[in-house]
């Protein structure tokens, strides 16, 4: 993954255009090379066409990628009188870091998708602009529209900046032809609920006496280590920076406790592999009967058609909060926004989410009540099983070097994952993690 520092936030000049040599200068300083600026700026240009044309920017690949080319090609047939002009880019770092310099340059697309935990540094950089509510209504958009949480989330100074298409969050999925022999379901065949650490080990113990092999997989080098440590640290009731991002206030203590059950859990019976394809993998063979993974992994099992099923991360510390992220339509920042391309982007995002039903047949679920709560959804198995995360959600913690695919995600899971494998002690792992966000708390503030 990129560095969390390879992306480019900049504040907003109102009185005064953005000029291409303070523009290179500051991406010179952010070691963004200009070699990226001329391509990226002369490829979004707007073929005529139709009442309306507008471009959209996403970095969806795989499934999610399938998926949304359909949602976008209902909405071309529902509305031929706009042109859309869809671009996908590579996940990740490259994706943020190609959204923000051609927001800063002045050539952005109409609409793009970031994730929630990127909307802090995006929107306190001037890269992306508010909506408008009242406009937002006139399109079925309203606060009422959403889960609170989710929308609450998408707000940053009072103003909204982001219109949630989903949340994906960190679920447990479970093998139940295993966990029915080990004991584990309820006599509606659902997984019985586990709470605390001990119904929790007991269930790694006999789901590993069924598989003879593994009771639980997850990743334990890279990104899912954290997304672990912050289910579980949040459960806990600990915060990890200020509400404004400069501080650091993590506690040792409760940060400790969480490595040393995930080391714990690691040496009854799970395996911490070394990627997440290879947890999946494992789950998949049906060596493992447990799996802490994203819900984006339904599809796969669906299409391997194994037995299986899906419930909320467990409660272990007292409550069911979990790691959580939400893809969101922004709008990037426009110089001078065209009214009628404006108004094309609204209708745009409207249709997408009132036709998401289809993004939640991935495994995603559903930001937009009107489909959420539909007897549609509904019946979608297991993706109406773990639902109620939505309400449960804890992003990445508020700092402009957080969020998705960003250097403290990195850094963290090699601090953690060395952790579980007993290459650190839980208390060394912790002291790791606390050194690396110190450092880049002391990096100054790109914008």
């Amino acid at each position: 993954m990129n560095s969390g520092q390879q992306y480019v936030h900049m504040k907003r000049d109102e009185r005064r255009l953005f000029t291409r040599r303070r523009f290179l200068g500051q991406t010179a300083a952010l070691g963004l090379g200009s070699g990226l600026l001329v391509p990226l700026l002369s490829s979004c240009g707007l073929s005529g066409g139709g009442t309306a044309a507008i471009t959209f920017w996403n970095l969806f690949g795989g499934g999610d990628g399938e998926r949304m080319v359909q949602m976008q090609n209902v909405f071309k047939q529902q509305h031929p009188e706009v042109q859309l002009e869809a671009v996908t880019l590579q996940w990740g770092g490259p994706y943020y870091t190609k959204l923000a310099m051609a927001a800063a340059g002045g050539r952005a697309p109409d609409v793009g998708i970031i994730h929630m935990s990127r909307l802090a540094t995006f929107a306190a950089g001037g890269l992306i602009d508010p909506f408008d509510p009242a406009e937002l209504a006139k399109y079925g958009i309203t606060n009422d529209s959403f889960l609170p949480p989710v929308w609450a989330n998408a707000h940053r100074n009072q103003k909204l900046y982001a219109i949630p298409l989903d949340t994906h969050p960190l679920v447990m999925f479970y093998n139940t032809d295993i966990c029915g022999k080990a004991g584990l379901l309820d006599r509606n065949g659902r997984l019985k609920q586990l709470q605390g650490p001990e119904q929790m080990m007991d269930a790694i113990r006999a789901v590993k006496k069924v598989t003879g092999k593994y009771g639980l997989v997850m990743e334990a080098v890279g990104v899912n280590p954290w997304r672990l440590f912050v289910a579980l640290y949040s459960q806990l009731g600990g915060q990890i920076f200020s509400p404004d991002g400069t501080e650091l206030i993590l506690d040792n203590a409760k940060a400790e406790q969480v490595v040393e059950f995930l080391t714990e859990v690691v040496a009854e019976g799970a395996y911490p592999s070394i990627d997440a394809a290879a947890a999946v993998a494992y789950f998949s063979n049906q060596k493992a009967g447990l799996l802490w993974n994203g819900e984006w992994e339904v599809t796969t099992f669906q299409n391997q058609k194994i037995p299986f099923d899906a419930t909320l991360f467990p409660n272990i510390f007292g409550n069911y909060h979990t790691w959580a992220d939400s893809h969101a339509f922004v709008l990037p920042h426009q110089m001078a926004p065209d009214p009628q391309r404006r108004a094309a982007s609204l209708l745009f995002i409207s249709t997408m989410l009132k036709n998401s039903l289809i993004w939640a047949q991935g495994g995603h679920i559903p930001a937009y009540l009107g489909v959420a709560n539909s007897a549609e959804y509904k019946n979608l198995v297991p993706q109406a099983h773990y639902a109620g995360a939505a309400a449960n959600l804890v992003l990445d913690p508020p700092a402009w070097f957080s969020g998705a695919a960003s250097d403290m995600e990195n850094q963290a899971g090699a601090a953690f994952a060395a952790a579980m494998a007993k290459q650190l002690t839980p208390k060394q792992g912790v002291q790791q993690f606390r050194r690396s966000m110190e450092k880049l708390l002391r990096v100054p503030r790109p914008f």
